[in-house]
C-alpha cells in the first residue's frame, strides 16, 4: 500500500436491515450478509461497515438512521426491508422523517429495474434522501432484488441494458463532499463527469 492509499480515510457505510422476525431471531437475516458481500466485491476504495438488524418500528428506525449519520458519521446508509404497502412497512416514513432533502430518482429507477421481473414492483415504496452529508437509500428486502437494483441489468454479452442505482452513488457522495468511491467496473461503472474524475 502506498503512502497516499494509507492516508485515505475509509468511507463509512451504515447497513440497516429492518425486519420484525429477523430482529427477534425467528429467522436468519439475509439482507445484511448479501449487502456486505456485494460491497466487498464492488468497492475497491477503502470502506468500513456498521450493520444492525432492527424491528419495523418507526421510532427505532428513525433513531438508528440519525445515529448512523449524526454520531457514526456515515457517508452512505443502505436500508433493506420494510418498503411495501403492509401496515408494518414503515421504512420510507422513517427515512423521510429524518431527511433534509429527497432524491426521488433513486426510487424511480429501483422500481423500473424491478418491473423487468415482477409487476408487483409498483407496490414498492423505496425512497432516497440526504441527511447532512449522507445519502440514505431504501433497498428491497430480497438479496436477488438488492443486487439487481444496485447493479442494474445486463445483456448476455455483458453490456449494460439498464443502469443500476449504484452507478450514480459515488458522484452523489462527491457532491456531498464525502470520500471518493471507486468501483470494480466488472460490477458497476461509477459515472462521473470528466471534470470530477481523479487521475
Amino acid at each position: 500500500m502506498s503512502d497516499s492509499q494509507a492516508q485515505v480515510q475509509p468511507a463509512r457505510i451504515g447497513l440497516l436491515s429492518i425486519s420484525d422476525r429477523a430482529s427477534a431471531g425467528i429467522y436468519e437475516d439475509k439482507g445484511l450478509p448479501s449487502l456486505q458481500t456485494w460491497l466487498s466485491e464492488t468497492l475497491i476504495s477503502p470502506f468500513e461497515v456498521h450493520a444492525l438488524v432492527i424491528p419495523d418500528e418507526q421510532p427505532v428506525i428513525q433513531a438508528q438512521l440519525k445515529r448512523f449519520v449524526d454520531e457514526v458519521g456515515c457517508d452512505l446508509v443502505l436500508t433493506t426491508g420494510g418498503t411495501g404497502p403492509a401496515k408494518r412497512d414503515v421504512t420510507p416514513e422513517a427515512t423521510l422523517a429524518v431527511a433534509d432533502r429527497e432524491m426521488p430518482g433513486f426510487g424511480e429507477q429501483m422500481r423500473q429495474i424491478s418491473l423487468s421481473f415482477v409487476p408487483t414492483a409498483i407496490l414498492s415504496r423505496q425512497v432516497a434522501v440526504i441527511r447532512g452529508k449522507c445519502l440514505i437509500l431504501n433497498l428491497p428486502g430480497q438479496p436477488k432484488a438488492i443486487k439487481e437494483t444496485l447493479e442494474g441489468l445486463k445483456h448476455p454479452d455483458g453490456s449494460v441494458r439498464v443502469n443500476g442505482i449504484f452507478a450514480a452513488v459515488p458522484y452523489c457522495i462527491d457532491l456531498l463532499e464525502g470520500p471518493y468511491l471507486e468501483t470494480n467496473p466488472d460490477r458497476v461503472v461509477a459515472f462521473r463527469p470528466k471534470s470530477a474524475k481523479k487521475s
